[in-house]
């Protein structure tokens, strides 16, 4: 059964392209090769190897064709694709396989994939909340000065500005932003830590090959692993939770704004009734709500996956696998559906009858 971001027909309310193809099997597989090519071509770098032999390979690894099929039954087997993987690279390397992910751990693959995947997807988030805070912003300029009914407990209280109301709404984001900026360094990173996280298998080349990939692919380079150091992505996932939360609280103002006998805010299209069609239900406002929500609870399952087991664990790391995609997705959805709202609105301010 599809997941309901691509569903094929949940995945038109739920879904969204951009993100799906960043977060695509076919795009980490694409990463989990760079992450092979920079490494052949590091050791190329170190003089373990020859450098025109590794640089040579690096090149046909990136290029490589891999056997989808294999991988999925490898996976079945192994609990994960990367050994099915390195089989397929070492024979198309012939009698140069050596220097083909030796001293290198399929975690290491996974998780350089993972941060490689996130520097996209940081960027995107990056411009989706900048354009929702101009698209609040452009309703401030048209509708700022309107009169609201101040509402506490969801009871009239006194009156304020429309602008008083998104202000509630931008301030988060804008924040957010921050937030975005300050922990990319803590996520972009390289993974390289071998078969218990210490490098050992490096030698002495341990610091130069680090080095050299993580310049190679642009990512950060930690002194140490982080296999079993986890708190980065955990505050991640929750920063992702933030962001759709404090798009939640919008959907539900405009949900609670436009109910009828209340009509605060006008839209210029809303969703159909099978059985009433006199109604224009506000479903992308809903669809914020639940995606605030979704997020929300999928926080807890990335907090379990805090507890990684000595130098490695296999089943809190599976269950990232499970969330974090997921979480990002639902993130991105409600960014894109936040400024459709903001494009349906064709006014704010207290309806004419208070």
């Amino acid at each position: 059964m599809s997941t309901v971001f691509d569903h094929p027909w949940l995945g038109g309310l739920l879904g969204d392209d951009e993100a799906a193809a960043i977060w695509s099997p076919q795009r980490q597989l694409t990463h989990m090769l760079a992450f092979e090519a920079a490494f052949t071509r590091s050791l190329g770098q170190v003089g373990s190897v020859p450098a025109n032999i590794a640089n040579n390979l690096a090149d046909q690894i990136a290029d490589f064709q891999v056997d989808l099929d294999d991988l999925r039954s490898g996976s079945a087997t192994d609990g994960l694709p990367v050994p099915a993987l390195v089989s397929q690279l070492r024979k198309m390397a012939g009698e140069n396989s050596k220097a083909v992910h030796t001293g290198a751990t399929s975690q290491d693959v996974i998780d350089t994939a993972l941060a490689l995947t996130l520097i996209e997807f940081n960027s995107m988030l990056r411009n989706r909340l900048t354009d929702a805070v101009s698209a609040i912003t452009s309703l401030e300029k048209k509708f700022g000065t309107q009169t609201l009914i101040g509402r506490t407990r969801m009871q009239a209280a006194l009156p304020i500005t429309v602008s008083d109301r998104l202000r509630t709404w931008s301030d988060p984001l804008q924040n957010h932003l921050q937030r975005l900026e300050q922990i990319r360094p803590r996520v972009e990173l390289l993974q390289l830590g071998g078969a218990v996280g210490d490098r050992a298998a490096f030698s002495t080349h341990a610091t130069d090959v680090a080095a050299d990939m993580a310049a190679d692919l642009g990512l950060g380079n930690p002194e140490t692993s982080w296999h079993a150091t986890r708190d980065g992505l955990a505050d991640y996932a929750n920063l992702l939770s933030l962001i759709s939360g404090s798009i939640g609280k919008i959907g539900q103002d405009i949900c609670l704004m436009a109910q009828q006998g209340i009509g605060e805010i006008s839209m210029a299209t809303g969703g159909g009734s099978s059985a009433m069609p006199h109604k224009q239900n506000p479903i992308l406002a809903e669809l914020l709500v639940t995606l605030a929500r979704y997020n929300a609870t999928q926080l807890s399952g990335m907090h379990h996956a805090l507890v990684h087991e000595q130098e490695r664990s296999g089943t809190a790391w599976t269950l990232e696998w499970m969330i974090l995609p997921a979480m990002a997705r639902a993130t991105a959805r409600s960014l894109s559906a936040l400024c459709d709202v903001c494009a349906q609105v064709n006014h704010i301010g207290a309806a004419t009858h208070q």
